[in-house]
């Protein structure tokens, strides 16, 4: 099936460069880009166009971290840092999800403000409840939307009701993976041409909740089934702390994962790696760990400044996370303009790292975190056609402005108000 799409089509293929295509067209055929051009070929002459008249047309944002419990907490605690806030107000709100009445209405409701964030695939932690993580699967398959989604995985260190025993979280990840084998099945088959929208990834909560035996065994489900994993790493000084004291017999943070297993070559997503040390951060380059760096949390909760230059500079794989709730909105343009902020604030005592462009911070939501789930999130030949149709003509601009111009315009003052169209695998998603 062809579906050709007309209007002014903005992407990244390299971050530092914005692709630029006025009045053009993009040729989706079976889901997949096939063309992006200036001049409609003569084989296509026949074919009908979708014309979006002025509207901008780019790829759909990626959100690389994301708590979907945590989005009812969202704008409450951030007097705290993390720790204390996690136990004051996260562990409290997870505990509720073993009623699944409440986890149906709470997920319906974070899947739908995905859709009206232009999010179009997200890395997601659930709770430890299987129940609901299975629940949250259904929903996300149900919606269209890409997303790996995990069990939270945590046997130590919480509360009471939330905190599971090792043999429960090893007994009930396994039992998810095998009820559903479409959530780790293309992993495990090299001959696989067409994931699934939605699979699992393997996510233990961090290293103070999870223990040596839960960790060990997490390690070896990765390599049984082929998963990727998700984590938190170096987001607070006090958490890097602890976790020393936890593990004085392992040289960091980075080191207990990777003991255990917990870091799979080009399948493990970090969170925030704000305060690793240069030995720690040359495993994530060797290894080709993700790092989802989320700056509206770590403002928040007051954790610091990652710095992400040094990442890029050396070639670490990046993109953005909302990390909601430690964020307060879903809206990835606010994690694009708060990425721009962190990277100028960390300029200012670090003159030899130079600040994020426009068109890096746009890369990083897109094609940066959209290259974990594949040929995700950009226009490029053979990529799947996940897109957003951005109607800015609210936004009022003096003169005639770039067509890149319009773009930030939009990631800085515009809202999901702005987006028309979103489209998934080339398939248009209508609001549920």
């Amino acid at each position: 099936m062809i579906k050709i799409l007309k209007g002014n089509i903005i992407f990244t293929k390299e971050m530092n460069h914005f692709e630029v295509y006025e009045n053009g067209y993009v040729v989706v055929e079976n889901g997949k880009v096939k063309l992006v051009t200036k001049d409609l070929p003569e084989m296509y002459q026949n074919t009908a166009v979708e014309d979006m008249g002025n509207q901008l047309i780019i790829p759909g944002f990626v959100d690389l971290h994301v708590h979907a419990p945590q989005w009812l907490n969202t704008g409450i605690g951030y007097s705290k840092e993390l720790l204390p806030w996690l136990n004051e107000y996260t562990f409290p709100l997870e505990s509720d999800f073993d009623n699944i009445e409440f986890a149906e209405e709470h997920y319906k409701n974070f899947i739908q403000d995905l859709w009206e964030a232009g999010t179009t695939r997200a890395c997601i932690f659930a709770t430890r409840h299987k129940p609901a993580t299975a629940l949250l699967i259904k929903l996300l398959k149900e919606s269209g939307l890409g997303a790996y989604v995990g069990k939270v995985n945590m046997d130590r260190n919480s509360t009471p009701k939330l905190q599971e025993n090792t043999e429960q979280s090893i007994q009930e990840t396994i039992e998810l993976l095998e009820e559903d084998p479409s959530l780790y099945e293309a992993f495990a088959n090299s001959d696989s041409t067409e994931a699934p929208l939605v699979q699992y990834i393997l996510t233990p909560r961090f290293v103070p909740s999870t223990t040596s035996a839960l960790m060990k065994a997490l390690g070896e489900i990765a390599v049984k089934y082929h998963l990727p994993i998700q984590s938190h790493l170096c987001e607070n000084r006090s958490e890097v702390a602890w976790v020393k004291e936890l593990h004085p017999d392992i040289n960091s943070f980075t080191e207990v994962y990777d003991h255990f297993g917990l870091i799979q070559p080009g399948r493990t997503i970090m969170a925030h790696c704000i305060y690793n040390t240069d030995s720690e951060i040359e495993i994530l380059k060797k290894k080709r760990v993700y790092v989802a760096h989320c700056p509206q949390s770590n403002f928040n909760l007051a954790s610091g400044i990652m710095p992400l230059r040094k990442y890029l500079n050396l070639n670490i794989p990046v993109g953005l996370g909302s990390d909601v709730g430690g964020g307060h909105v879903l809206d990835m343009t606010r994690h694009i303009e708060a990425c721009i902020t962190a990277s100028k604030m960390y300029f200012v005592d670090h003159p030899d790292y130079a600040p994020i462009s426009i068109s890096e911070a746009f890369y990083l939501a897109t094609k940066g975190g959209g290259s974990f789930f594949g040929k995700v999130g950009s226009f490029e030949e053979g990529y799947d056609f996940d897109a957003l149709v951005i109607n800015d003509s609210s936004l009022k601009m003096n003169g005639t402005p770039t067509l890149v111009e319009r773009l930030e315009k939009f990631i800085y003052t515009g809202s999901s108000q702005n987006i028309s169209k979103r489209f998934v695998r080339g398939e248009v998603l209508e609001r549920r």
